[in-house]
């Protein structure tokens, strides 16, 4: 079977391709849903359509390729902002797709579950707007916490500023508690883009990418190197995401600390993520949001939005509207 998932996050909009149990191919569209939502709380109005514009896309992209199933989904910006249940109408009024907005601690429990498939283990996901740390024993979760600080909210809060990002990111840390000590995969736009820079990648190549170790000392380093350069610097390197050259640095200073925090002297880079596991989690006939995670605010966000117009969204293209989960 066919299957498309769709990960509408705060700086990218992305699609996995997803056949018979294996992730094929992921595309992504910089977006910045997210743009302006540590100033205001809110999501703005180009933000909005821009960011519903590629789901709608990707959606168009998914039924040519023959998807039997679509899953569409957003996190941070859409659960943090006060006019999230604004954007979740937008892209069901205009294309007809029910988007899922998922909770932290589901973010961080599909991260798991698509990085490590079940096995023991942390994850550390920097995002745009937040960041989860997850800890899987047994078959189990132990430990998940979503922090709400990511890579352009901490660089729209500092501007870029070397001392004022450490300060914040040190003044939210304790949030996190007590992580437990276990080997950490890192997963998400900021360290699958440190790699790229550590190889100087001049093409992108998930397959080099995947896998690699990187030492938290050398996360730091990048973040310290990108953070002392003017942005014309930082997009002439070799490997450098010209998208994510202004957000890098903060957001790999984020992962380092958080790296560190957790005790985790090295991290192990995952291309797998939560798209994998969103699908990972619907083929098992996982329901969403978990009874485990549920969040009172992306509840509320759902019940806003209202239940119509599924026949693009989350769940079958064929046959109108769809009895899966989603909104």
């Amino acid at each position: 079977m066919k299957i498309c998932a769709i990960d509408t996050g705060s700086n990218s909009v992305r699609l996995l391709q997803w056949e018979d149990g294996r992730s094929l191919n992921k595309k992504i569209r910089t977006t910045r849903l997210g743009e302006g939502l540590a100033a205001t709380g809110r999501l703005g109005a180009a933000a909005m359509e821009r960011t519903a514009e590629a789901i709608a896309d990707f959606a168009a992209e998914a039924r040519a390729w023959g998807a039997e199933r679509l899953y569409v989904f957003a996190t941070a910006a859409a659960r943090r902002a006060v006019n999230g249940a604004d954007f979740v109408r937008l892209v069901r009024d205009k294309y007809g797709i029910a988007v899922d907005v998922i909770s932290g601690e589901e973010e961080a429990r599909l991260g798991l579950l698509g990085a490590l498939g079940g096995e023991d283990g942390g994850i550390i996901d920097v995002g745009g707007a937040s960041s989860e740390v997850t800890v899987g024993k047994g078959g189990k979760i132990v430990y998940g916490k979503s922090l709400d600080l990511g890579a352009v909210r901490l660089t729209e809060m500092c501007g870029g500023d070397r001392r004022k990002t450490q300060r914040a990111i040190e003044e939210r840390l304790s949030a996190y508690g007590t992580i437990p000590k276990t080997a950490m995969t890192a997963i998400g736009g900021t360290a699958t883009s440190v790699v790229a820079l550590e190889k100087e990648l001049a093409v992108y190549d998930p397959r080099q990418v995947h896998g690699t170790v990187l030492s938290t000392a050398c996360v730091r380093g990048w973040a310290d190197r990108l953070l002392s350069m003017p942005q014309a610097e930082r997009l002439a390197l070799p490997g450098m995401d010209p998208r994510r050259a202004d957000i890098l640095g903060g957001g790999a200073l984020l992962l380092a600390m958080i790296a560190e925090y957790a005790g985790a002297a090295a991290m192990t880079v995952s291309e797998a993520d939560n798209l994998e596991g969103y699908i990972a989690a619907k083929c098992a006939g996982g329901e969403m949001p978990s009874s485990v995670f549920a969040d009172e605010k992306c509840e509320k966000l759902r019940s806003a939005a209202g239940s119509g117009a599924r026949d693009r969204g989350n769940g079958s293209f064929a046959g109108g509207a769809s009895d899966e989960a989603g909104i």
